[in-house]
């Protein structure tokens, strides 16, 4: 089952919308303790002011109080003022003395700290909000405390009148909030929207650079990126077309001549003639086999063909002394002297098949250009910068107008009578460019025949 992944947009919006309502909720809890703080307020004034006058209606702190008196206070019937306001009045102890409700409570009483003590209670199911006031007589001691409480019926319309005046214009401005979001996204999102479908357009064959200049500057690397992974889809395409065409090319000749060489070898009756045309079948076969081995080594080496991802250090001296006594028949059936120099490890980071390969071609191309009774020699030398593998030999050697032109594909100097398909120098120059080695084409150290050399970097 395909895993949903959410879009960038919805993604995004989610994160703002997320971070929207968090800071409404805050917004909403502070707005509500402020404004229960600020509702409280007047109201504990009236209320201590109440408190005061029964105070005063009682003469509580004097030696003559009148506690048989009743304050005409807010019964709660009058729709105006539908809170009820009752009193208590009572000793030091807690005892009711007077009062039309029992909510008298014990104080603590210090000279000098008997200010108003206001408390939150509850009452016959109603919340209701209580101030004390101590009284002492200046004559006797005697400490009388006041107890006045009301229900909060007017408060808590107050609270929700002004918290419906905060809440609502902030739902509003996150409403709004929440479409410039959507709005701003649409909007920032758009130079993605739009290279969405340039790529979805495109061919499939277009692999042309992606124009980021549009692009915000934090999506450039990923233009970046995709604009490289087209380049190298460039060359890994141009590369197949090159093989394909090549092949197509070199091979259309070899096999047209099998396939004649076969037809004669099907129609003649001769068992001698028969003989040498199959012959001339097999010399046919293994050219077109050494072709398309050689077809196949140079696609290998070509730039996307393989990684360096894969190079491992491999010792360049023992390459070159396995690949030259393998040679060493060939040469002798030319009669040619074949030697190898070079006595310590040279380890480079590389493909050991593409190097021996490469050595291959170079002692190929020096027996088939070296005339019999010549010699090839062979080095490796460990230097202090590089590691340098040549072939050199002291055959007809390469006029200097041809020696750029030798590592081409398919190119073969005229006059030379010998065969060939003129890839071998050309797959010498492809593995050597693939890891990032120089290639060095002169005469021998006496000034005659052909030196090859070939300097791979260190890599410590």
């Amino acid at each position: 089952m395909k895993e949903h992944t959410p879009s960038l947009r919805s993604h995004l919006m989610h994160r703002l919308l997320t971070s929207l309502y968090v800071l409404w909720l805050i917004s909403t809890i502070v707005g509500y303790f402020a404004t229960l703080n600020y509702a409280n307020e007047p109201y504990d004034l009236v209320l201590l002011h109440r408190a005061r006058a029964v105070a005063e209606d009682l003469k509580l702190g004097s030696i003559h109080e009148r506690l048989e008196v009743i304050p005409q206070l807010p019964d709660g019937s009058d729709p105006s003022m539908p809170d009820r306001i009752v009193y208590t009045v009572s000793d030091s102890e807690g005892r009711k003395l007077a009062g039309n409700a029992s909510i008298s409570r014990p104080l603590s009483y210090r000279r000098g700290k008997n200010g108003p003590l206001f408390s939150n209670g509850e009452r016959e199911g109603q919340k209701t909000r209580m101030v004390s006031l101590v009284y002492q007589s200046p004559v006797n001691g005697k400490v009388l405390q006041l107890h006045v409480s009301e229900t909060t019926q007017q408060r808590q319309a107050l609270t929700r009148g002004i918290l419906a005046n905060i809440l609502i214009p902030q739902l509003l401005l996150i409403l709004i909030a929440v479409g410039a979001v959507w709005y701003g996204l649409k909007q920032g999102l758009s130079p993605l929207e739009r290279l969405r479908l340039e790529v979805a357009t495109r061919r499939r064959d277009d692999l042309s650079q992606l124009d980021g200049n549009r692009a915000p500057a934090e999506v450039r690397p990923l233009i970046d990126a995709v604009n490289d992974l087209l380049e190298r889809l460039k060359q890994v395409m141009a590369a197949q077309k090159r093989f394909v065409a090549d092949a197509a090319h070199q091979l259309r000749t070899p096999l047209a001549g099998l396939k004649t060489q076969v037809e004669l070898a099907l129609r003649e009756e001769d068992p001698e003639h028969k003989q040498r045309i199959l012959q001339h079948v097999l010399t046919s076969a293994r050219h077109a086999t050494h072709l398309v081995n050689q077809l196949l080594m140079l696609a290998r080496n070509e730039p996307g063909g393989q990684g360096v991802n894969a190079f491992t250090t491999v010792d360049l001296h023992r390459i070159a002394r396995e690949r030259t006594t393998n040679c060493v028949l060939q040469a002798l059936e030319k009669n040619i002297d074949i030697g190898f120099e070079g006595d310590t490890q040279a380890p480079v980071l590389g493909d050991a098949d593409s190097l021996g390969e490469m050595l291959c071609n170079l002692i190929d191309n020096a027996i088939r250009y070296t005339h019999a009774g010549g010699h090839i020699t062979v080095s490796v030398a460990n230097e202090e910068r590089a590691v340098t593998l040549q072939v050199q030999d002291n055959g007809p050697g390469i006029e200097k107008q041809y020696r750029t032109r030798v590592f081409e594909r398919f190119y073969r100097i005229l006059g030379n009578n010998q065969s060939g398909s003129g890839l071998g120098l050309a797959i010498v120059a492809e593995v050597a460019k693939r890891h990032g080695a120089e290639i060095t084409l002169g005469e021998g150290n006496d000034g005659s025949g052909t030196a090859i050399s070939i300097r791979f970097p260190h890599h410590y």
